[in-house]
């Protein structure tokens, strides 16, 4: 089939119904929207789960300009199942997107407690996980990137299990990281269950095989809001956010403790400063051209980058990596816990693993609270007095830093040069995202950028 009359896909496999790559390229987890696809099975495993057979595929799409890779996991019954519609049939048999058949779940739970080994998939179990009796599972509405399952336990905590879409060699830090996090008995990331490993053929490798993380279970926490909407509400309505802010501010901070605890550190050199400076300078120059009516600000952000190569930094260590309101969820009668930890999508899985500054963290929570101010403003949805919404940010911001130095031990205000240096790069980030998207959300960045940079609005 022509790249120009629709998606086609090289059918490796008698399990793949002859309509997958047209249902491949309507999911939400599928990136080239704006392509064709040319999809390629260059793998899979499966096995049987009573009479229902779950097969993994590994789908490449060549349609792009780098070619991506899929995780593709469906169900194969002879008997259809009454409440969900096939994607297909193949070989006399229905196709099933497997998250949402119940079998699925059941199976890929078994393979992690168990620490069982399958066409080179192989369960990891969290030391001191109990067993755990699934009563039934459905799939979480709405996630772009991936696809979770929450997962109904008898007599226990629900567990949701996240399976990766996209995969990617090498250690997936959302598993890496609140997994050190959680076997360090802390409880500001959800409890980790175990997760499944995978190999598939690469032949970029030196050995010819990928390996990476294709799902991760861990407790799910029922009744949690996320923090943007309890920031949005109080944002809206003028309630006072300090003291919350002031216990996230803490809750950043021991989990950047906890991570410099049990994985490793280094003191930053002077060629680690320069090169992450020298990003910043291409994100400027970026912006600028994006936004030219930053120009006369130039200057000043150029000094201030200047200023943060001569400002004391923290040592480098695993962070968050895109950390904001939406990464955090409020659970009653727990507080604070932090999600997510797969780092800035955009970034190779390589770059997400990299050690980094905590700073970047503490900056992208700082803009955040600016964006639930500001889409207040932005809406018109407040019901306070305009004047406790542009108070918000600020008092909110100052709580925050105040939190994150009464439990880090470390005053951020003596690092204020760096502090600003990552905040104005995320900002500028912001500006490129919203001219490019938002056009009349652009005010927001562009404020906060004249603001870190004492550059005078024109």
């Amino acid at each position: 089939m022509s790249e120009t009359s629709g998606p086609d896909i090289a059918v490796l496999s008698d399990a793949l119904p002859a309509g997958l790559a047209d249902w491949v390229a309507e999911q939400r987890w599928y990136g080239a929207k704006t392509t064709v696809p040319r999809l390629e099975r260059i793998g899979g495993w499966s096995i049987d789960h009573g009479d229902v057979r779950i097969s993994t595929h590994y789908i490449l799409d060549r349609g792009v300009d780098r070619a991506t890779l899929y995780q593709v996991p469906l169900t194969e019954r002879i008997t259809p199942l009454p409440s969900l519609a096939p994607i297909g049939t193949a070989g006399g048999r229905y196709i099933y997107d497997a998250p949402h058949d119940p079998a699925y779940a059941l199976a890929i739970l078994g393979l992690i407690l168990s620490e069982d080994e399958v066409g080179g998939a192989r369960g990891h179990r969290q030391p001191g996980t109990p067993p755990l009796v699934i009563s039934d599972s459905a799939v979480l509405r709405g996630e772009q990137s991936n696809t979770s399952i929450i997962c109904r336990v008898e007599n226990g905590t629900p567990v949701i299990l996240k399976v990766f879409r996209a995969l990617h060699n090498g250690d997936n830090p959302d598993v890496v990281l609140q997994s050190a996090i959680a076997a360090a008995g802390s409880l500001l990331v959800p409890t980790s269950v175990g997760f499944l490993s995978g190999q598939w053929p690469d032949s970029g490798r030196p050995d010819g095989i990928a390996r990476g993380h294709l799902a991760f279970a861990q407790e799910f926490l029922p009744g949690a809001e996320d923090a943007w909407r309890v920031a949005l509400l109080a944002a809206r309505t003028g309630q006072d956010f300090a003291e919350r802010a002031r216990t996230l501010g803490e809750a950043t901070a021991a989990v950047h403790a906890t991570l410099s605890e049990v994985l490793p550190t280094r003191l930053p050199t002077a060629a680690d400063i320069d090169s992450i400076l020298a990003g910043m300078r291409a994100r400027l120059n970026l912006a600028l051209c994006e936004v030219p009516a930053l120009e006369d600000c130039r200057s000043s952000i150029e000094r201030l980058f200047e200023l943060a190569r001569t400002a004391p930094w923290p040592p480098l260590q695993r962070i968050h990596g895109d950390y904001h309101l939406g990464q955090v969820l409020d659970v009653p009668g727990r507080g604070w816990v932090i999600v997510d930890f797969e780092g800035e999508p955009l970034r190779s899985m390589t770059e997400r693993s990299e050690l980094d500054v905590t700073l970047r963290d503490v900056a992208g929570m700082l803009r955040s609270f600016d964006y639930a101010a500001g889409s207040v403003a932005q809406t018109g949805g407040g019901t306070g007095p305009a004047e406790s919404v542009e108070a918000w940010a600020p008092a909110a911001r100052h709580a925050f830093i105040d939190g994150y130095i009464a439990r880090s031990g470390v005053n951020l205000r003596l690092r204020r040069e760096v502090v600003d240096a990552f905040e104005i790069d995320k900002a500028l980030y912001e500006a490129v995202y919203e001219a490019r998207n938002r056009p009349d959300w652009i005010a927001i960045p562009v404020e906060a950028v004249r603001r870190l940079a004492h550059c005078a609005t024109p």
